[in-house]
């Protein structure tokens, strides 16, 4: 059983959006929602780390999650506290054991395309090498049925817009959602959420609303989830790895589109020549038994066509 670190939080929280006055063309005065951005300076064991920039929704699963990613703690035991004092702006993270060469692994660093905040820290492709991820087969309609629920979300975005939203789903279900100023934060924060609660990734789906980066890529890998959807495309760096860690990469995906990138294998076209309103009723009937075997055969049948 783990170990979990005593979390200390000095204030609650702070606010997320903010609202002001601003002119549209015509000359109208409005009030419009702004999304805030706070400075969270991140201490190892005193030492500096880094400084995020972010909402300041959940910052411990934040801190835990960018430590995690960037493989300066491997094991969550090893994490005695954890204190968040917005009054100073910052996470103080204390381990039971000595964090030896941090300064040196703070030395070699890769500043990726996170929105100008990305920084990947060591040799993190290195400890990737032999991942084996599963490659679970995905049901066209299941894939419409999520990209519709995921429309209820974005709640930041659609107040004040300026943020990026990732998710961590199950089928059609939405396990988890945050929304960050950056897309990396929210990966990092899911990640922190999944790490501390003991969750794996092998029957999860990745969803973010920004880029399919290498950065991104390399996070879902570490967070051992085989699928990532986006709606928005990829990169050179993020595909190719993508297909060395053997990543199913959606892209492009919104309302009843999307490009797979690599693991086409894996997705099952169970809707094909039906319409919009169609496939959403398919996406939320039960699955029957059999059903992966049918799809299964019916994508093979398709592709000898």
């Amino acid at each position: 059983m783990n170990q979990l670190p005593k979390i200390i939080k000095t204030n609650s929280s702070v606010n997320q959006t903010m609202t002001v006055q601003v002119m549209d063309e015509y000359g109208d005065m409005m009030e419009k929602e702004i999304a805030c951005e706070h400075p969270l300076t991140v201490y190892l064991n005193w030492v500096e780390i880094v400084t995020l920039m972010t909402l300041g929704e959940r910052p411990s699963a934040l801190v835990l999650g960018y430590l995690k990613n960037q493989g300066f703690i491997e094991d969550i035991d090893a994490i005695e506290s954890l204190i968040i004092d917005w009054e100073t702006n910052s996470a103080a993270v204390i381990t039971r054991e000595n964090t030896d060469g941090l300064e040196k692994k703070l030395d070699k660093k890769t500043v990726t395309s996170g929105c100008g905040q990305g920084t990947m820290f060591g040799n993190v492709m290195k400890k990737l090498e032999g991942v084996q991820l599963p490659q679970p087969r995905i049901r066209q309609s299941k894939l419409y049925g999520l990209l519709e629920a995921l429309t209820h979300h974005n709640e930041t975005y659609k107040a004040a817009g300026a943020v990026h939203g990732c998710a961590v789903c199950k089928d059609t279900a939405i396990l988890s959602f945050v929304e960050d100023v950056g897309r990396h934060n929210a990966v990092d924060t899911l990640a922190g959420e999944m790490w501390l609660e003991g969750e794996q990734g092998a029957d999860k789906i990745f969803y973010t609303t920004g880029r399919l980066t290498s950065e991104m890529v390399i996070k879902v890998a570490q967070m051992g989830i085989p699928v990532l959807l986006s709606r928005s495309g990829a990169t050179q760096m993020g595909y190719e790895l993508a297909q060395k860690l053997g990543i199913t990469m959606i892209a492009r995906a919104k309302g009843h589109r999307f490009q797979v990138y690599n693991g086409v294998e894996n997705l099952v076209l169970d809707i094909k020549g039906e319409t919009a309103s169609e496939s959403l009723e398919d996406a939320n009937k039960p699955a029957h038994k059999g059903d992966t075997d049918q799809l299964q055969t019916s994508h093979q049948q398709q592709g000898e066509k």
